[in-house]
């Protein structure tokens, strides 16, 4: 069976159609598979159950994206008495027909007994709002109806199918259709996929209807403004990545409807009981740091972890960090080692804002107790991932400032940074910075560097964004018509110092504060040029401009030591590939030398190109580990220039 074979075409489908509402499927939750008879290489016909695989989105699965499983051989699996689950995903692995298939959903076993031929899981908001409740199995099967079978909590996997299973005859006699697993979903199943969707749907419509919803996650009118100062968001952040041991993006939302649910009075109360679903608790940690407290947050957490660790032989402590805070004035801040967490944190906390509401205007929310909790949060199969878990990216969870963001050396820096794991705010004249990267980490603000309007918005940006500053490099300059100084205009003198020096200075001051709050402490890079220790006839504009900024980072390097802040330099040279150097520019001063072009290219001693991309490869090595203790440095990025040697 190929993956264009029509069962896998069917399942892929509906997986999407269902994977793609939020309120049914949030961030990686749910999962679907469907039955079917393949011949294998023995000729041996094989009944085949293709169950969706871990780590692939519904909302965007491929076919590829399910693993083909024998299902005889699961069906056998289950039959055993106690099984770990490290056991049950070895046995699952090799049920699977294709060894390059990912690994199935911890569900699999479960998808295997289901004795109809397409199975349905999501975690509806609707259907959890209404099982996190007191007593709540006798009110879902009054709401949802014939065909129900309503079930209490157990972890996904090899408890769950065994329950299932040890209900007899409920799924086979052709009455039952659906499983509710208290505080965590929905199963519907059919023998084709639009009656298993059909029921799916009218489930849910049936719950969100008797809780009183209309639609679920709704963020409300952006707020106007987000609102609190920068720097005690900045502050927070540092405390909250201080825990965490690493770097994190906070980032503050927008959401009126999470602002308004985070200055409620009752505020504390509501929160501390747990989260919508046991599986949010991954990402999300069991309950939210209200208010800013960090250090009373880290120490309520290792009471939790230390009261429940007993019953694990052993046990990779997490870090003890908020992924979700509520404040008051600050509203909703989400943590997470990248942009894309951080957002997928906010998502979940909305959520189960309406979930939390929904339940107690019915009677009152209810989830797992903190030792249900923990078992999830401390899952074998979670410990497993995290330990095979390989090094974050250099900057996962830092935030960059790049100024001329929108060509040449400054964006190759920002795509460094980026591609490095960095958050990254870009500055340009260029309107077109504002979509240069197609990712949730890339803000670009068009403007004048040199506007002090242009850098308060990209700082606000960047804090509100993603918590702070960590990285500054200043790219943007300009290197005006080549004139003898005995010619020199004024309105270009006056324009290369207001750019290159005046605007250097300016950005400076604004980003300190942020950046003496950094937790891996600040890092400046200032892409000088060899103009500062070797100028050249016709530039004096250029020249003393950027010498006067060579200056300004030269006393940061001086004054910001005391605050953990680096600044460094990297002074190229001939770096054609930028917006400065314009094709006449370059034929012009090619013609100065008796050159041809290429040759101009190359007039280092190495005799290569230096391109803006090999800049950027200095800036951030710069700011990496690796320079950890170097700061005042001037690194040439030019080939080698006998002139600076």
């Amino acid at each position: 069976m190929t993956a264009s074979s029509h069962p896998l075409d069917e399942i892929t489908r509906v997986s999407r159609r269902l994977g793609t509402d939020p309120a049914l499927v949030l961030h990686g939750g749910g999962n679907t598979s469907i039955k079917g008879t393949v011949r294998d290489v023995t000729g041996e016909d094989v009944e085949v159950v293709w169950v969706k695989g871990s780590g692939w989105d519904l909302g965007s699965i491929e076919p590829a994206g399910f693993a083909p499983l024998r299902r005889e051989r699961l069906l056998r699996v289950l039959d055993t008495e106690t099984l770990s689950d490290a056991q049950m995903v070895n046995e699952v692995r090799q049920a699977s027909l294709d060894a390059s298939a990912p690994t199935a959903s911890i569900e699999a076993l479960l998808h295997a007994f289901i004795p109809h031929r397409v199975v349905l899981h999501s975690h509806a908001d609707a259907i959890v709002a209404l099982t996190n409740q007191p007593s709540s199995a006798g009110t879902v099967a009054d709401v949802l109806g014939d065909g129900v079978l309503v079930l209490p909590y157990v972890m996904p996997g090899f408890d769950l199918a065994r329950m299932v299973a040890g209900t007899g005859d409920a799924l086979s006699d052709g009455a039952t259709d659906a499983i509710v697993l208290s505080n965590h979903g929905l199963f519907t199943f059919a023998d084709d996929t639009e009656t298993a969707h059909r029921r799916h749907l009218e489930l849910v419509h049936r719950a969100s209807a008797e809780l009183g919803v209309t639609e679920w996650g709704d963020l409300g009118a952006p707020l106007p403004t987000r609102p609190g100062d920068l720097r005690e968001i900045a502050a927070l952040r540092r405390d909250i990545s201080a825990a965490a041991d690493r770097p994190l993006i906070l980032r503050q939302s927008e959401s009126s409807r999470a602002a308004g649910f985070a200055a409620r009075s009752d505020l504390a109360a509501v929160t501390r009981r747990g989260t919508a679903t046991p599986e949010h608790i991954i990402r999300t940690k069991r309950v939210p740091l209200v208010g800013r407290d960090v250090a009373d947050y880290v120490s309520d957490y290792r009471r939790y972890v230390g009261e429940n660790r007993e019953r694990f032989e052993a046990l990779t402590e997490l870090d003890p960090a908020p992924r979700v805070v509520l404040d008051p004035v600050l509203g909703l801040l989400t943590a997470g080692t990248s942009t894309a967490d951080a957002l997928a944190v906010a998502d979940i906390a909305v959520h189960t804002m309406d979930i939390i509401d929904a339940a107690d205007r019915a009677s009152a929310y209810l989830s797992l107790d903190e030792a249900k909790s923990f078992d999830i949060e401390y899952w074998e199969l979670e410990q497993a991932r995290i330990r095979k878990k390989g090094a974050p990216a250099m900057f996962a969870g830092e935030v960059a400032v790049v100024t001329g963001a929108a060509s040449g050396i400054g964006r190759a820096s920002a795509l460094a940074l980026l591609d490095a794991g960095a958050a990254v705010v870009g500055i340009d004249l260029n309107p077109a910075v504002q979509s240069m990267f197609d990712s949730p980490a890339w803000c670009g603000v068009v403007g004048d560097v040199s506007d002090q309007g242009t850098l308060d918005t990209a700082v606000e940006l960047a804090v509100r964004s993603f918590g702070g500053i960590d990285i500054l490099v200043v790219a943007a300059g300009i290197f005006p018509e080549s004139a003898p100084l005995s010619e020199l205009d004024d309105t270009l003198w006056e324009r290369s110092i207001r750019v290159n020096a005046t605007a250097v200075a300016r950005i400076l001051r604004q980003t300190h504060p942020y950046l003496a709050l950094s937790p891996n402490g600040g890092r400046v890079v200032l892409v000088s040029t060899k103009n500062v220790a070797a100028p050249g006839p016709g530039a004096a504009a250029y020249s003393a401009s950027k010498t006067a900024a060579a200056q300004l980072a030269r006393v940061a390097a001086l004054e910001w030591a005391a605050d953990g802040i680096r600044v460094n330099h990297v002074e190229p040279d001939a770096v054609f590939d930028t917006a400065i150097w314009t094709p006449q520019l370059l034929a012009e001063r090619a013609a100065r030398y008796g050159m041809t072009i290429d040759e101009y290219k190359t007039r280092n001693l190495l005799g290569r190109e230096v391109t803006s991309a090999k800049v950027a490869e200095a800036v951030t090595a710069l700011c990496s580990p690796a320079f950890s203790a170097t700061t005042g440095v001037h690194l040439s990025v030019d080939g080698g220039n006998d002139r600076v040697i």
